[in-house]
């Protein structure tokens, strides 16, 4: 099998995509963010009758404006919707046929009747973003005049029975129902960007931290899921409490949408609250844990809880489930706070004593604390993932907690945001 798929590896090495790219049968266009035509494929030129340089370096619509004789065009406004729609959402836009007539290169001014079956795809760069969009369409013009064509030569008394009848009826409602589709996917879309926007301003500011105004060496990230309402229930926070000591901690509640981010918000603060009142963080995620038996959505909730007595030097800590916060020393190596993980909120219906431990810090040094969506890939266990992330903090162990956070979601390669959600927290100590 290892020779196998050694063998597989250096085929692969060894494919001239951009051959593969120019040879393929279906038209392809390649374009940048800007809308400009950076490659194309022969079976695109071919299919639109034009050479590279005709389209190579030009705005898309300037090469293939809409029909000015035809009044009901409206091939551009609809494919520079589905286009800003894969630059926005990062995601595929399959569109409905489309009549989109284009120029004629050799008449000025004139126009050809051209029919299409577009489908737009993201190409995404390390950041998440855009980098180019692949227009991939099929002509389907001939088919389209075909059916014209046969009803043109039956008979007029053929045409006129009622089998004709139903059959151009049928016709002009799948065309119809298919414009109706892509135009009620349009409205959907727009209620879908609108209520996104409602639930991430209500989970930005369900996550405001007031004490981290009095801690420069703290640096917060909260990057939401990429799809869904991009809401989540993952959440962070910074607590002062007497004596100089100060409480961080990071949660996730499972789920997505405005669902988990109101439980977020409700255990969030009931976490606070907890914290404020009782000795040390297992006895405020035992607070936490009987809390969560009371609401709705609440149970198997992970969360880890860290205080920091700088006095002492002292991180004292406790976790439900929740992935181990990470020790940063100055030298670059790293230790695991993994000694004090019980179940997640809501495991036992009884209560049941949390543990907790204790690690001596050095000044300089650095706590992280993270959600699973920054480390957890689908397929791979979760030790892969720590290692990974021990590995990127050591490169990092000199930056500043603002540059650290930065640089590790750019190593991990979510810096536009993940399948789940990320809250990522970097204490200086």
């Amino acid at each position: 099998m290892a020779g196998s798929a050694m063998q597989t590896s250096r085929i692969a090495s060894r494919i001239d995509y951009a051959a593969l790219f120019a040879a393929t049968p279906s038209p392809y266009l390649v374009l940048g963010p800007d809308l400009v035509i950076v490659d194309v494929n022969d079976a695109y030129l071919q299919a639109t009758r034009r050479t590279r340089e005709d389209l190579v370096g030009t705005y898309i619509f300037d090469a293939f404006p809409d029909n000015p004789a035809d009044p009901d065009a409206d091939g551009v406004s609809n494919l520079s919707a589905s286009l800003h729609r894969v630059l926005t959402t990062r995601e595929r836009d399959t569109m409905a046929l489309q009549k989109y007539d284009i120029p004629l290169v050799d008449r000025p001014g004139a126009f050809e009747e051209r029919w299409w079956s577009p489908i737009n795809t993201p190409v995404r760069a390390p950041d998440g973003t855009v980098a180019w969009i692949i227009h991939r369409v099929e002509d389907v013009t001939e088919f389209v005049r075909s059916r014209r064509s046969r009803r043109e030569e039956v008979p007029d008394e053929v045409q006129a029975s009622e089998g004709k009848v139903e059959l151009e009826a049928l016709e002009a409602e799948l065309y119809s129902r298919a414009q109706e589709l892509q135009r009620l996917n349009e409205e959907l879309r727009r209620a879908h960007a609108r209520e996104r926007q409602v639930a991430v301003t209500l989970q930005e500011a369900m996550l405001t931290s007031p004490d981290l105004v009095r801690h420069p060496d703290i640096a917060m990230r909260y990057l939401p899921a990429v799809g869904s309402l991009n809401v989540c229930g993952d959440w962070y926070d910074v607590i002062d409490l007497p004596g100089g000591s100060f409480a961080v901690s990071v949660g996730d509640v499972v789920g997505h949408g405005l669902e988990a981010a109101a439980v977020m918000g409700m255990l969030r603060s009931a976490l606070g609250a907890a914290t404020r009142t009782v000795e040390g963080p297992a006895q405020a995620l035992e607070v936490l844990c009987r809390y969560a038996l009371c609401v709705d959505g609440a149970l198997t909730t992970t969360a880890v809880h860290a205080v920091v007595h700088a006095g002492e030097q002292l991180i004292a800590y406790s976790s439900a489930g929740h992935p181990p916060p990470v020790l940063l020393h100055a030298d670059g190596t790293c230790d695991l706070l993994d000694q004090a993980t019980d179940p997640p909120l809501g495991a036992h219906a009884e209560h049941v004593p949390r543990t907790e431990a204790q690690v001596p810090y050095a000044v300089g040094d650095t706590l992280i604390l993270y959600s699973d969506g920054l480390i957890e890939r689908r397929g791979e266990d979760i030790d892969a993932g720590l290692h990974r992330l021990c590995d990127a903090l050591s490169h990092s162990a000199r930056l500043s907690p603002e540059h650290l956070t930065d640089a590790l979601l750019a190593r991990f390669g979510v810096s536009g945001g993940a399948r789940d959600d990320i809250a990522l927290i970097a204490v200086r100590l």
